[in-house]
């Protein structure tokens, strides 16, 4: 039986953590209930997914379609693109059977590429690799969730870019309908008509656009800021994650900064795949940047972002003396400085 691969390769970034990834974790269960009743996509759907942000993993070898269930997201820190591509080229050439003489092998894979941020790694290498070996043998269709991504990266492995402009609930519930109907289509053709071109569905109703190329522009990055913190009550970990935007009350920006980073929310994460899943990398931001403080979503400690003298961020609540969980220095919270602190952030 000829297969028709599907891969999804999905940006887990510390950006997405938050609505994000639970959208897209909502979507890919979505997308799998749908497909299995269908009779074209049952009889030729094989599945696979593979996650990245410092570093990529296999979460989901390619299954096929009633044997497969949706893994569960992590989160890690960076967004290593390259690497991705790499895991991804890896699988390919591990799991999808090839035409011989003897026999044809499997359908043209089909790569959904989900990402909200730009690169943080070196992904020359990677695209060179798959633009000389793999470009004309699957098609790659990349998704910019936001429009925080730099299009001109994207258009260097594909032509198919298409950018969810919003991402509220409704947006991504749309835009994982309209996945599932380029699948089912594709699947129908490759049955009928021995056809194995992606057959992507209109985006009508949809708040979905292909990018044209031709009037693609460098664009600045907005960014986001995320903090690693650590509950000081359970000792478990969490992400603060910041937003950059020009609404910032009025009086912050005179007193602060013209354009900050305004608080998104606080997200608790596991310790062990967040750190198996990012690069290692660092960088620092001035806490006058940064609009906004919230509780611990782990503990429920009045603020979440506190700077201990090792640099690490943690919660405080009403007690008088607090024990930092980073590096076990206690003490009693301090007056910060006027001119802020450089605090330690992710890579996004």
């Amino acid at each position: 039986m000829r297969r028709l691969p599907i891969y999804f390769l999905v940006d887990v970034s510390e950006s997405m953590v938050g609505t994000p990834i639970e959208q897209v974790q909502e979507g890919m269960r979505t997308i799998i209930q749908s497909l299995r009743v269908d009779p074209y996509a049952l009889e030729t759907v094989f599945v696979a997914i593979i996650a990245f942000a410092g570093k990529a993993k296999l979460l989901a070898p390619l299954t096929e379609l009633y044997k497969f269930y949706p893994p569960t997201f992590p989160i890690g820190g960076g967004t290593s693109l390259g690497e991705g591509m790499e895991a991804l080229m890896n699988d390919i050439d591990r799991s999808v059977q090839k035409t011989t003489l003897e026999h044809k092998g499997d359908w043209k894979p089909i790569i959904f590429l989900f990402t909200d941020g730009n690169p943080t790694d070196n992904y020359n290498a990677a695209f060179r690799r798959w633009n000389e070996k793999y470009r004309k043998h699957c098609s790659l269709v990349a998704v910019s969730i936001g429009d925080n991504v730099n299009v001109l990266t994207l258009a260097q492995i594909t032509n198919d870019i298409l950018l969810l402009k919003e991402t509220d609930a409704e947006s991504f519930s749309k835009f994982f309908k309209w996945v599932t109907a380029s699948i089912k289509t594709t699947s129908m053709s490759v049955s009928e008509q021995n056809s194995d071109d992606i057959k992507l569905a209109p985006t009508t109703g949809i708040n979905l656009e292909k990018v044209d190329l031709r009037e693609a522009r460098p664009t600045i990055d907005e960014n986001f800021v995320v903090l690693h913190g650590r509950c000081q009550s359970t000792r478990n970990d969490y992400l603060v994650k910041y937003t950059r935007r020009s609404d910032t009350p009025t009086a912050f920006k005179r007193a602060y900064a013209p354009t900050a980073f305004r608080l998104v929310g606080a997200y608790p994460i596991d310790r062990e795949s967040y750190a198996a899943l990012s690069a290692g990398m660092r960088s620092k931001i001035n806490s006058t940047n940064m609009y906004g403080v919230p509780s611990c979503p782990c503990c429920g400690n009045q603020h979440a972002v506190v700077v201990c003298e090792c640099g690490g961020v943690f919660c405080v609540g009403e007690q008088q003396q607090n024990e930092c969980p980073w590096c076990g220095l206690r003490g009693q919270l301090g007056d910060a400085d006027p001119g802020g602190i450089d605090v330690t952030r992710g890579l996004g």
